[in-house]
């Protein structure tokens, strides 16, 4: 598969270790020690996801995922470590979509990269399709040829995973749809444990960009230990 990937992790061994298993299925592999390297890379070369360590010591992997967001739209996985929970959260909601604590699996990296270029990949030709097909529920438009929401008239500013969540949630209005129904749709990955907030995250951060994170939310509402909802 010919996608350039960015490996980015001050400890050599790991990125070296990272970038061995995905050079054995013939990814192109940008591999940094240092933030400032990686940025260069950001800007000068069209990539396919990027792998990011939050913690380095010139410049927060947080703040590589921020910048990144600001133009582009390929996925970005962090590497936390185990008892990081503030920064898994802080990572997804600045736009990563997905996060593996270190210490992990080699494997198991290689699936979550491969089920997010799956997910970018179907992302990308949803944006070239032409069948036109527009959901339309309580002043939220969702186009699912050009990937645009509107909420009441006003572009809506979306993630291409938050976008998807949305999607799926609207398609299935009515139903409950759990986390983990959302989790393998979405990343059709086999690593969702019932302790993967991943999706809690996205559905919060997509209701703060829909001004809608009242105790009630009039859009997406939460069905405790089941999952979440439309309503019709």
């Amino acid at each position: 598969m010919d996608c350039k990937i960015l490996v980015l992790d001050d400890e050599q061994e790991i990125a070296d270790l990272v970038e061995l298993f995905l050079r054995n299925e013939n990814y192109t592999v940008y591999k940094f020690y240092t933030a400032q390297e990686a940025l260069d890379c950001i800007d000068t070369t069209e990539l396919d996801l990027a792998i990011l360590d939050i913690m380095l010591p010139d410049i927060s992997g947080l703040s590589i995922c921020q910048k990144i967001r600001e133009k582009h739209t390929y996925p970005i996985i962090m590497l936390t470590a185990k008892d990081a929970e503030t920064d898994k959260i802080t990572g997804l909601t600045l736009g990563a979509d997905d996060y593996i604590i270190k210490p992990f699996r080699p494997l198991e990296l290689v699936a979550r990269v491969k089920a997010q270029l799956r997910r970018y990949k179907k992302y990308n030709q949803g944006m070239e399709k032409s069948d036109n097909r527009v959901i339309f529920h309580s002043g939220l438009v969702i186009d699912t040829n050009t990937h645009e929401v509107l909420l009441n008239e006003k572009p809506l500013s979306l993630t291409p995973t938050e976008f998807s969540i949305l999607r799926i949630l609207c398609e299935h209005k009515g139903s409950v749809v759990s986390s983990e129904k959302l989790f393998h749709e979405i990343w059709g990955d086999e690593y969702f444990t019932k302790n993967n907030n991943t999706i809690t995250v996205h559905i919060r951060h997509l209701r703060e960009k829909m001004d809608d994170v009242t105790d009630n939310p009039k859009y997406i509402k939460t069905v405790w230990g089941v999952g979440y909802k439309i309503e019709k």
